[in-house]
């Protein structure tokens, strides 16, 4: 037994990402697509068993209205559109073109497509034409790291009451505790801010580089 979640070794996460959900082959060849035409930028690419674990959290809310923030190649939208039924709608919103055009191919090939709307421009200005009203069952949050606090206050009014905002990199591969450059301080004050928040019951997981749910009350 232990009080806290175990180190992964490769051999270790290679298992549980087996005893998980495993990716298919689309997801395998969008997975390395991105490491081979993008190798410098890879590592923005959530890993195989968060894309697992936002289809299932994705069904297990019954989400049928969703924002991304941050698409990079896609591999996080595709995983979240395939835990929506087939009206599900995916609103994504990234500022890159390169790299969403990969994600449009994975979209298609994997049949997803037609849920998901994609939206070129930076978010802090084109999330404020979402609608006002409380409508969002989930929201994705992973993109730039001084964003967030804009993201989330953009966000959080139109969340439905039950709604869930996932927060990726919210370790900052453990930097937080001693936060070494302006991304790392960025996050550790944002995660302050959302245990502050009285709007939110929030969770902090040690998925990859950390992952935060917070449920909208």
């Amino acid at each position: 037994m232990t009080r806290k979640s175990l180190p992964l070794t490769d051999e270790l996460h290679a298992y549980l990402v087996a005893h998980g959900s495993a990716p298919d082959e689309v997801v395998r060849d969008l997975m390395a697509e991105t490491v081979a035409a993008l190798p410098a930028q890879a590592g923005m690419q959530v890993a195989p068993e968060q894309a697992g674990f936002l289809t299932f959290l994705t069904r297990l809310l019954g989400v049928r209205r969703a924002v991304e923030v941050g698409t990079f190649t896609g591999l996080s939208a595709l995983a979240i559109a395939r835990g929506m039924p087939a009206d599900g709608r995916l609103t994504c919103f990234d500022v890159s073109e390169e790299y969403t055009g990969i994600a449009r191919r994975y979209w298609d090939r994997a049949g997803v497509a037609d849920r998901i709307e994609l939206r070129i421009g930076p978010a802090g200005d084109t999330l404020r034409g979402l609608p006002r009203e409380r409508h969002l069952d989930l929201a994705f949050i992973d993109a730039d790291k001084t964003g967030y606090p804009v993201y989330w206050d953009e966000l959080v009014p139109r969340m439905r009451p039950g709604g869930v905002i996932a927060v990726d990199n919210t370790l900052r591969g453990g930097r937080v505790i001693a936060p070494e450059n302006a991304d790392d301080r960025a996050i550790a004050a944002f995660n302050d801010a959302v245990l502050a928040d009285v709007r939110v019951e929030p969770v902090m997981l040690p998925i990859a580089d950390g992952l935060t749910l917070a449920r909208v009350r």
